[in-house]
């Protein structure tokens, strides 16, 4: 297990957020860490994200995990950053063998049976279903982890407030996933508020620790 798998392991919450402007990355990482979540996924769907990446992985105590890599060539881009994990919306071999080879715990994202099974012979057992909420919710997480026991599931897309504690009392899920903790205003300009709804995260997914 890697050190970023343990961290999210232990808080079960991963924030995604993407910033158009890396000078709010810093801020971020901090009210995130006063709200007991020293881990966030920030992604590349913007010009900034890789420098928003490295703003965030400076921060003491912080870990990033780097969102919508899609090649090998960003892998060590994002891992150069600072990047401790490497979160696809999909399963790309060579995302995952360069994430691999340069240490970073590897989360591809899957939809089906079929891709559970590739993401397994590629050694992954930890991986994101996306997107979760229009695949089938818990219902799919619970059939699949009658065939594939050995996986634990990150779901992604459609995951709220409301749906989260259904998603973490799942034995088979890491962590739950989501943008509800981290809305775009309170990040550009009201960081004492991610720093509560952060906190009101981790309340509701502790408790349900299966």
């Amino acid at each position: 297990m890697s050190a970023a798998t343990a961290v999210l392991g232990r808080v079960r919450v991963l924030p995604v957020v993407s910033l158009t402007d890396a000078a709010l990355a810093r801020p971020l990482a901090e009210a995130l860490l006063a709200g007991g979540l020293p881990i966030a996924e920030i992604t590349l769907r913007t010009p900034a994200g890789l420098a928003a990446i490295a703003a965030a992985a400076a921060v003491p105590g912080f870990t990033v995990a780097a969102g919508t890599v899609l090649t090998a060539e960003q892998v060590d881009a994002c891992v150069d950053a600072g990047a401790g994990m490497i979160v696809s919306p999909g399963l790309d071999d060579a995302v995952v063998a360069r994430a691999q080879e340069r240490g970073a715990a590897a989360v591809p994202g899957v939809a089906t049976a079929t891709e559970v099974q590739r993401a397994l012979a590629a050694g992954c057992t930890d991986l994101k279903l996306f997107p979760a909420g229009l695949l089938g919710g818990p219902d799919l997480i619970r059939a699949l982890g009658a065939p594939f026991p050995q996986v634990r599931f990150v779901p992604s897309g459609g995951v709220s407030a409301a749906t989260a504690p259904d998603y973490a009392a799942l034995p088979n899920v890491l962590a739950v996933s989501g943008s509800w903790m981290v809305p775009a205003d309170a990040v550009a300009s009201d960081p004492a508020r991610i720093t509560a709804l952060a906190r009101e995260a981790v309340a509701a997914v502790s408790a349900l620790v299966p």
